[in-house]
């Protein structure tokens, strides 16, 4: 493990993803939201509205960068090339935290657009170390890794998810990122415990809560199957997840994501107007 800069702290409370229809609205009036996250491949142009309207956004609230092109648990390196925008978008925005998810995404040059799974062995636990320093020494800053969202598990596993995040952590001093609706959708698709995975992770390495929505579907068997959709309102029982993961570790910043079927600005302030109550309750 290396020593490494930790980025300025983003605030325990309520954050949104950024979404350009919301400027306005966010510039004009944030309610609840004390911070933003925004997706690091929208923002490596040179130049354009999105730049100017994210430079005006950093002036106000901090912003997390979230990463879903580095393919961190590829069986090749991170792109020297990818790398390098992204080291220049965090150069000049100097954001609060920087993410990226424990997946892969390419392989033999081509690039798929889905974040998709790995069995956890001693092999892809050293392969994902590697990749990770790799980033944060080219970022120059600690990173956070994020859980994933499952739909199948690997029978060549030799550890528990929760374990090989924790070593990815201890060996590269990196810390997670906990997906609390990635962990109620995996223990639901793979019939876990998601509570009992929350109380196994290691929360102390934990910088960011991201909760979001997630859809309803069926396998070919006709069994029932969860998608991480980011596409709807955030379930009863993850809110639930939430407490209970904040009974453990006391208010932390917390997302809410809605990627698809975009609402308009007052449906998502009032997701983070819940988010905001979750983590006013455990402070008080």
């Amino acid at each position: 493990m290396r020593d490494l800069a930790l980025p300025p702290h983003l605030p325990n409370g309520a954050g949104v993803g950024y979404k350009p229809q919301h400027f306005a609205a966010l510039m004009q009036d944030p309610g609840p939201v004390t911070w933003l996250e925004i997706h690091a491949e929208n923002y490596m142009g040179d130049g354009g509205r999105p730049l100017a309207q994210l430079r005006q956004l950093a002036e106000r609230f901090p912003i997390s960068v979230h990463g879903v092109g580095l393919s961190i648990g590829g069986e090749t390196p991170p792109d020297p090339d990818h790398l390098s925008r992204l080291r220049h978008l965090c150069n000049w925005l100097n954001p609060a935290s920087f993410s990226e998810h424990l997946a892969w995404s390419t392989h033999d040059g081509t690039f798929f657009n889905d974040l998709l799974p790995l069995p956890y062995t001693a092999a892809t636990l050293a392969r994902v170390c590697d990749h990770v320093d790799q980033v944060q020494t080219a970022l120059g800053r600690q990173m956070l890794l994020e859980n994933p969202s499952s739909y199948l598990s690997f029978a060549e596993s030799e550890m528990s998810e929760t374990d090989f995040l924790r070593e990815v952590g201890q060996r590269t001093g990196c810390g997670l990122l906990l997906d609390i609706n990635n962990v109620f959708v995996s223990a639901r698709n793979l019939g876990h415990d998601p509570a009992a995975y929350i109380d196994a992770f290691a929360l102390d390495k934990v910088g960011e809560l991201h909760l979001g929505g997630h859809d309803e579907d069926a396998d070919d068997a006709g069994r029932a199957l969860l998608i991480d959709s980011h596409g709807r309102p955030v379930a009863d029982p993850v809110w639930a997840l939430l407490a209970h993961t904040l009974a453990q570790t006391g208010p932390l910043p917390t997302l809410i994501e809605w990627d698809t079927d975009v609402p308009e600005w007052p449906a998502l302030a009032a997701e983070a107007t819940r988010a905001a109550q979750a983590l006013h309750g455990v402070t008080a």
